[in-house]
């Protein structure tokens, strides 16, 4: 996970440079954006920050736009232990905010949202023939909303995830195959036509390398769904906006979203910027391996 600056950083002014390269375009200076001496509404209150001075910083490249997180605490511990359970609550908690997210009206659901528009997408792009019964992975699945709505729509899907909690959970609240596991050193899995990131690769140390990895998983012609947070947008209502919030190490721009895609080794073939129903300011599209047709 992310390494320390020098100690002597903190107190660093808005708007002064910082030695850190740009993930993205590789500028080789970062620009101090944001500052938090206090965490914001909705952050989560992790174990490993307890009893030391909160200070976080966001960084932001000039060039394209992308925001780095920097933090003066040990950020790979955010990740360990029981995260789910810090996050999400214990087993009957996970069930029951996935059912109430998959009884949301229709209008005020995200994912509902997001299944419509890669159903529409990949009715344009694919034949009828591929249709009838596609393969999906879902990457960092978490509560697993989105392969329960694919699976309702007639793909066959297959969760991905780190946490052994989860991954239990959408076997059983799914009835699909889901595993546990990093998708950069999985195999035995098979290819696939569709492989979807939502609001994960914000998470990661390298992004870049984790969407690389996932070539060798695509059937000819396939496609991989990349949906993160909009920087950009969220930043009209403020730097406490859920966007920036603890954990996200990188928040991306317009730019830098093609910029990970490119440097990843795809095609981006479409992209757009929305404000969801739950108010989150999202980027999302699709990327294709540049030596593979469409079709």
């Amino acid at each position: 996970m992310m390494k320390n600056l020098n100690p002597s950083s903190i107190g660093r002014m808005l708007g002064s440079l910082v030695d850190r390269a740009c993930p993205m375009c590789e500028r080789p200076q970062l620009r101090v954006h944001f500052v938090y001496d206090r965490q914001p509404p909705g952050e989560f209150q992790f174990d490993f920050l307890q009893g030391s001075t909160y200070r976080r910083e966001l960084h932001r490249c000039d060039g394209c736009g992308h925001l780095l997180e920097w933090i003066d605490a040990d950020l790979s511990r955010l990740y360990q232990g029981d995260y789910a359970a810090k996050v999400w609550g214990n087993r009957e908690s996970i069930k029951r905010t996935f059912d109430r997210i998959n009884t949301l009206p229709p209008e005020q659901s995200d994912n509902v949202g997001r299944v419509a528009y890669i159903q529409a997408f990949t009715a344009r792009t694919w034949p009828a023939e591929r249709l009838k019964t596609p393969r999906l992975l879902d990457v960092g699945s978490g509560l697993g909303v989105f392969p329960y709505r694919m699976k309702q729509a007639g793909w066959e899907s297959v969760s991905l995830d780190l946490d052994e909690t989860l991954v239990s959970h959408v076997r059983e609240a799914v009835g699909i195959q889901a595993i546990l596991g990093d998708v950069t050193k999985i195999e035995g899995i098979g290819e696939f036509d569709l492989i979807t990131f939502n609001k994960v690769l914000e998470h990661t140390d390298n992004p870049i390398r984790i969407l690389s990895s996932v070539g060798r998983l695509l059937k000819p012609g396939g496609l991989v769904y990349i949906e993160l947070p909009d920087g950009e947008g969220a930043e009209i209502e403020g730097q406490e906006r859920e966007e920036y919030l603890l954990g996200h190490i990188h928040v991306f721009s317009l730019a830098s979203y093609a910029l990970l895609a490119a440097r990843a080794g795809f095609e981006l073939v479409a992209c757009e910027r929305l404000r969801e129903p739950s108010t989150k300011f999202t980027l999302r599209g699709f990327a294709r391996s540049p030596a593979q047709p469409s079709r």
